[in-house]
């Protein structure tokens, strides 16, 4: 299923002759120079720099080339193009012997496809690699920079890469048919008679994955094995099949995709059957773009606009109005780092409509108000699950628990258990930095901490302060909001710790025995600050909606999740009015 889903794709992109996916025999590579020959075969220096020089640093260019050749530690030359090893016989690895014998298979694998070919642009090649002296490329010019990097070539003159040609693209491919293996087999992916490949072709851009490329398919080992088959025979695969759904796999991974999404050691693609507002949008959900300016034009599709009314649209459950065509098939892959393999986190696959629903109830479920106005209304899934690690760090954040969360808002499931374990244990365990401006008990942590109380527990959680709500717990949280604020306004804002920063786990946990030594100080903050008065009126609002029982001795998890919304809330209430800069914590 998934691999047919990837073909599906490659075919669909194929079709399309702006999408600039490579075709059949060609891949997207980086490369980073050109050598310029000209028609007696001399290099024409300097070499061309082909890197990308707009940002701090230069970068490769994603050049489509002729199919990269699968290899390991075996020298294996590429088609026109290569390393500065193969292409110029020295790569700086200080092994001269195998740089020689890598620049001489390159040479023979050209003239093996070219020495047949009436092509200027190729017999310009075969003569300068006939003539180069390997010795000489120390010398070039910005050598520090070409040794180790791949290069292809370009005619002087020309504008178009020799390995572009029309004329040596046909040889080429007629070369590559004639060396894969004669013996048909029956596709798994199509269905159909084909000639089946041994090695598929690697998988680039999973982190944390191998560097060289890594498969989905790959049968390494004699455990893996069946029926005394070997490698690739034992889940035969048409060339023509793993080319397309490694190439449309590799173009979802490939740097900059706006359909690719990294949850901790989860590499997550999506795309769907048919063009879809889904597909262009669904990035942002997970990373959510800075609000949009009146400047930017509502019909720019890759504006903020357009992206914040799919994303609201989303959260309202509208996304059907936005998007009628809501049956088109939608699919979600999620892959991690397996040594050389890619295991397979998660598979979804259903249509756009069913997907937009468990968005929007994932989104609704933890909808809250805000802290700041500078906050996103919608926050990304890194910014909410690094509220469950040390110091807010993603690399802190469990693998697992990554995946889990992401399956339980692709499913519509319950969210793991040990979220909300680990949110109530963060609260207990941190303090406030005021010097760095974080706190606890903010908004990320608390849309989280929303929505496994309402998901996973059904508890009714009000988006913003609900004077009316009378669960203990929550008014227990609304208690000890008005009991800082009573002391922050006695010392005239002017402490470096509250109430909070001492009693706030305990009294979350065992309320029964810390709130009445927390009201028993109240009694003196009232009567120093320059409020008591009204703070002792909301005290005895709140606690006039308390159950006529005793406080209670112990509240479980759930209800300790409740107690920090609670506080949230009246903390935010107590500041709605003002105009939230960042900047206010403790004032």
């Amino acid at each position: 299923m998934i691999l047919q889903a990837l073909k599906q794709y490659y075919d669909r992109l194929a079709a399309d002759p702006e999408s600039g996916i490579p075709k059949f025999g060609y891949s997207r590579e980086k490369i980073s120079w050109a050598i310029v020959v000209d028609r007696e075969g001399n290099m024409v220096p300097p070499l061309l720099d082909l890197r990308d020089c707009s940002g701090r640093k230069p970068v490769p260019r994603d050049i489509v080339v002729p199919q990269r050749v699968k290899k390991s530690v075996n020298i294996a030359p590429n088609f026109l193009w290569g390393d500065s090893g193969y292409v110029l016989g020295v790569d700086g690895k200080g092994n001269p012997i195998r740089s020689q014998q890598t620049f001489e298979a390159f040479r023979n694998r050209v003239h093996e496809v070219g020495d047949s070919l009436d092509d200027e642009g190729m017999m310009a090649v075969l003569k300068f690699l006939d003539c180069w002296n390997p010795a000489d490329a120390v010398s070039l010019d910005n050598w520090d920079d070409i040794s180790g990097t791949n290069i292809v070539f370009r005619l002087d003159g020309v504008r178009e890469y020799v390995h572009d040609r029309s004329p040596i693209g046909e040889v080429y491919l007629r070369s590559i048919r004639d060396d894969r293996c004669e013996d048909d087999g029956w596709c798994l992916v199509t269905g159909e008679e084909s000639r089946t490949v041994v090695l598929h072709p690697a998988i680039h851009g999973v982190r944390g994955a191998q560097s060289s490329g890594a498969n989905i398919v790959s049968f390494n080992k004699d455990a893996f094995c069946s029926y005394g088959k070997e490698q690739g025979d034992n889940a035969p695969v048409g060339e023509a099949a793993a080319f397309a759904y490694t190439t449309a796999l590799n173009w979802l991974l490939r740097s900059g995709s706006g359909q690719k999404i990294q949850i901790a050691d989860t590499t997550t693609v999506f795309w769907a059957e048919r063009p879809s507002i889904m597909e262009r949008s669904l990035f942002h959900l997970f990373n959510p773009p800075k609000e949009a300016s009146a400047a930017e034009s509502v019909d720019d599709t890759s504006g903020a606009k357009d992206i914040w009314a799919f994303l609201d649209a989303v959260r309202r459950g509208r996304y059907h109005d936005l998007d009628p065509d809501n049956g088109v098939r939608f699919y979600i892959l999620g892959l991690a780092p397996n040594a050389a393999r890619i295991s397979v986190r998660f598979w979804q696959a259903d249509t756009v409509g069913v997907f937009a629903d468990r968005l929007g109830k994932h989104l609704r479920d933890i909808h809250i108000q805000k802290q700041y106005t500078t906050e996103p209304d919608v926050p990304g899934i890194w910014q909410l699950l690094a509220q469950t690690s040390p110091q807010n760090k993603l690399d802190n954040v469990s693998p697992l628990l990554g995946g889990a969360l992401m399956r339980a808002i692709l499913t519509g499931g319950a969210y793991p258990e040990s979220l909300l374990i680990a949110l109530v244990g963060r609260i207990r365990a941190e303090q406030d930095e005021k010097n760095r401006n974080t706190s606890k008990i903010n908004y990320y942590r608390m849309s989280l901490l929303k929505g496994c109380l309402v998901r996973n527990h059904q508890k009714e959680v009000p988006v913003s302060l609900n004077k009316e709500k009378t669960d203990p717990a929550y008014l227990l949280g609304r208690l000890f909001s008005v009991l800082e604020r009573a002391q922050e306004d006695a010392s005239g804002g002017q402490l470096n710790s509250t109430i909070k920063d001492r009693y706030f786990g305990a009294a979350s946990a065992t309320p029964g025995a810390v709130f009445p030594l927390l009201l028993r100080l109240n009694q003196h903050h009232v009567a120093k600050g320059n409020r008591g008065g009204y703070f002792t009126r909301l005290i005895g609002e709140i606690l006039e909606r308390m159950p006529a029982a005793k406080l209670p001795a112990h509240l479980p998890l759930e209800d300790q999740g409740l107690f920090a919304i609670g506080y949230y809330h009246q903390r935010n209430d107590f500041f709605r009015k003002q105009e939230k800069t960042g900047q206010e914590i403790a004032d």
